[in-house]
């Protein structure tokens, strides 16, 4: 694992949710979205996710609700944009095995950029993906990260509701 961050993953989940790689902050402190800015953990909870907003420091908490958590690329950087395509590439294979192991029924992508370097397609719209990634159906989401200022915290959560409703309608 070198300093990246431990994956709190279990099989077949509902979701596996994909960051494009840890922060530095959440790779220092050992957990998950720990940045004072991230809003990952608040809107998981107000989409239905999760009764109430988990603490980064409890992330593994995540698998009682049926979602696990990983990154593509394991190397902590301040911003993804300091990633090179080549890490991405360099990853993939191994990143795809990881979700065909654990066998999720979604794997959410959390901003566009992972997603479209694993798929080498350079326009993806958000949402339900036509292609699947391991055997899971995908789903692309806009990064919680603080620094993502395109959305606000109302638009993170009702794009996030909508995979939420989506893993409702499939579980029954």
């Amino acid at each position: 694992m070198g300093e990246g961050l431990e994956d709190i993953l279990a099989e077949h989940l509902s979701v596996i949710f994909c960051g494009i790689n840890p922060g530095m902050m959440a790779a220092a402190q050992g957990h998950h979205f720990a940045g004072r800015g991230n809003r990952f953990w608040r809107t998981l909870h107000l989409a239905g996710f999760t009764p109430e907003e988990v603490r980064p420091e409890n992330d593994r908490q995540i698998l009682r609700y049926q979602c696990g958590l990983t990154a593509v690329v394991d190397r902590p950087t301040a911003r993804a944009d300091q990633l090179s395509v080549d890490e991405f590439t360099a990853a993939a294979a191994n990143f795809e095995q990881k979700i065909s192991r654990h066998a999720p029924r979604f794997v959410a992508f959390l901003g566009k950029a992972a997603y479209c370097a694993l798929s080498r397609q350079r326009e993806i719209a958000w949402g339900l993906q036509t292609r699947t990634f391991g055997n899971a159906a995908v789903w692309v989401l806009p990064n919680p990260s603080g620094r993502n200022l395109a959305f606000s915290q109302e638009q993170l959560i009702v794009a996030y509701r909508q995979l939420y409703l989506a893993t409702q309608e499939h579980s029954h």
